[in-house]
């Protein structure tokens, strides 16, 4: 009874929503959630892993050539999920191909979500992972945000523990790389009907990579600042890892291609308030209108992607206790008039994939904006130094987990 109960109600998921408890994020939940509170369908054990070894393992590219996102490790980790009887057992397979429908909910209305996350191998010859459950939990909130199902984050977060410890020896032997690591949650009900998938598969894959840009950690990059592009608005889906949100921006970052410049910054209304930067979230040190040292950052407003690195470096910030730090709203004009002001001192995009990138010029509206973040770089380098150092290892940290 309990479980026709539950197929029901998942049959009507995506279609309502509840309010969340008190203190919830943006006070919702959704009836994807309540579906996943009442089931009785199986959730991922970690105890029900299921090894498949690859029998002729593939030659380790060079570290000093790799390409991000170019090359991939031996192993990957799968489990299904159906409406009617949950998730399966998870396996770690030899990397392969999957086999999809072509009428396949995912390929049709981008039904998917994903996480970056990454393994470093430290000084101590340590694998490290950076506060990994806060990808857990987020990816089980953009799989909400696409009604796929849930799952138990720290039992799925063993399994792809397991996963990076057989393929420990893909982890570069280098402080300057890392083992990319990339879940992906798609929707696999073969049908065109716009609906929520009866069937899922979330998957892991992993990559090792260098630095995320050609030029270099601390190459700056200059950025296209066009307000006819938008990246994310209220009541959609910007503060959620969904692929639907990235190939979108590819047109964008081809416009900004074509006039010398490496990324895209974000904006939104007729105010034109600055969000992001490219796939990054933005940092200002400034000097504000109060004339004190501050560090900005848009707040978590529904346009706004909580990056894992984006909590890290205000959580850093904050125990500096040396200037003051702030999550709140700006525009292009409070740029302008603080940057013919001389009070912009650094502006920065933070992320996974880069840690920090320094900015040093705005193309907006024909007009070059010039940052000085490379004449001074305070804040900027101390952020990758201190996290980079945590991550690695020559910090302890509770922020990283060893795998064994």
């Amino acid at each position: 009874m309990a479980a026709r109960c539950a197929k029901q109600l998942s049959v009507c998921a995506g279609s309502l929503r509840f309010l969340a408890p008190k203190g919830a994020r943006n006070n919702r939940f959704t009836s994807q959630l309540l579906v996943r509170c009442l089931s009785t369908d199986s959730d991922i054990k970690y105890d029900r892993l299921v090894v498949e070894p690859i029998k002729s393992p593939k030659p380790k590219p060079d570290v000093n050539s790799l390409v991000f996102g170019a090359e991939f490790a031996d192993h990957m980790l799968s489990v299904e999920w159906t409406a009617e009887n949950g998730w399966s057992e998870p396996k770690i397979t030899p990397y392969q191909n999957l086999s999809l429908a072509p009428s396949c909910s995912t390929l049709h209305y981008a039904l998917e979500c994903f996480e970056g996350m990454k393994a470093f191998r430290g000084d101590d010859n340590k694998i490290r992972l950076f506060r990994p459950m806060e990808n857990m939990r987020r990816l089980n909130r953009s799989a909400d945000r696409a009604c796929l199902p849930g799952f138990d984050g720290e039992e799925f977060l063993k399994c792809l523990r397991h996963l990076v410890h057989i393929e420990k020896e893909w982890v570069p032997y280098s402080n300057k790389c890392s083992l990319y690591i990339r879940p992906t949650l798609i929707g696999t009900q073969p049908t065109l009907g716009v609906n929520k998938s009866s069937s899922a598969l979330l998957y892991v894959i992993l990559s090792p990579v260098g630095p995320y840009f050609k030029t270099g950690t601390f190459s700056p990059v200059a950025l296209l600042a066009d307000p006819s592009f938008v990246r994310a608005w209220p009541g959609g889906c910007g503060d959620c890892k969904l692929g639907g949100n990235y190939g979108p921006t590819i047109l964008a970052q081809r416009h900004a291609e074509m006039q010398g410049l490496q990324q895209v910054l974000w904006l939104f209304g007729e105010e034109r308030q600055i969000t992001e930067v490219g796939t990054m979230n933005i940092f200002m040190f400034w000097i504000n209108e109060n004339g004190e040292k501050e560090l900005i950052t848009p707040p978590l407003n529904g346009l706004i992607l909580p990056g894992v690195t984006r909590k890290s470096l205000l959580e850093l910030a904050k125990s500096w206790g040396e200037f003051k730090v702030t999550e709140r709203e700006f525009t292009m004009d409070d740029l302008i008039r603080a940057s013919n002001e001389n009070r912009v001192k650094e502006i920065f995009g933070a992320g996974t994939a880069c840690v920090v990138c320094p900015v040093n010029r705005i193309l907006y509206e024909g007009q070059n904006i010039l940052i000085p973040t490379m004449e001074n770089l305070e804040v900027t380098k101390r952020f990758y130094h201190e996290l980079t150092a945590i991550q690695y290892g020559r910090t302890p940290s509770s922020w990283t987990e060893i795998v064994d």
